[in-house]
């Protein structure tokens, strides 16, 4: 088995944890395996990739896409290092408004999957960090939604750092004034 799966305190939110085959000349792993996500009950179609680069400090998020384009998202770094957030937006959810972090970064290889009715946002702790994202669908103009990155109704506990933020992210409605 190229994975491993483990739980969060969050429904539906996982971490992927890919076995790496090391020797002398560097290594290899596996970075997706549908007949493996879908014995963990994970998606296996994915309709977009998305690659971004950020230098230190820069926060993207929290986005999110809603109705028909909502969107999974499989998350990982191959280069540098960020601090990725999730936060449930699921009303019906016992962990509505609750948020899940974690560091991803090139060493430990470790994948972030968020279902459907999440916001997601990080924060690059390297210069230079490169994120790839697969999506269950799409990218809408029409479907995107966000909250702001600071809102203190979440009170996410974001790394100490300069910030470098868009005016865009910076706009966003906090979790109260979010339509779903």
């Amino acid at each position: 088995m190229p994975f491993r799966f483990e739980s969060t305190p969050l429904a539906g939110v996982t971490l992927v944890v890919p076995l790496r085959h090391e020797d002398s000349r560097g290594w290899f792993e596996e970075s997706f395996k549908a007949s493996e996500f879908d014995e963990a009950g994970l998606p296996t179609e994915f309709v977009q990739d998305n690659v971004s680069l950020s230098a230190k400090g820069v926060l993207r998020g929290l986005h999110f896409q809603k109705g028909q384009h909502a969107q999974a998202k499989l998350i990982r770094v191959l280069s540098g290092s960020c601090w990725d957030v999730g936060v449930d937006l699921r009303r019906e959810s016992p962990t509505f408004g609750r948020w899940f972090s974690v560091e991803l970064n090139s060493e430990n290889q470790l994948q972030l999957y968020l279902p459907q009715g999440f916001a997601h946002g990080f924060v690059s702790l390297a210069e230079g960090t490169l994120i790839h994202y697969k999506c269950t669908a799409e990218y809408c103009s029409e479907s995107e939604g966000g909250v702001v990155w600071n809102d203190p109704d979440l009170a996410i506990d974001w790394p100490k750092l300069d910030f470098s933020i868009s005016l865009k992210d910076t706009s966003l409605p906090r979790l109260s004034g979010v339509s779903w």
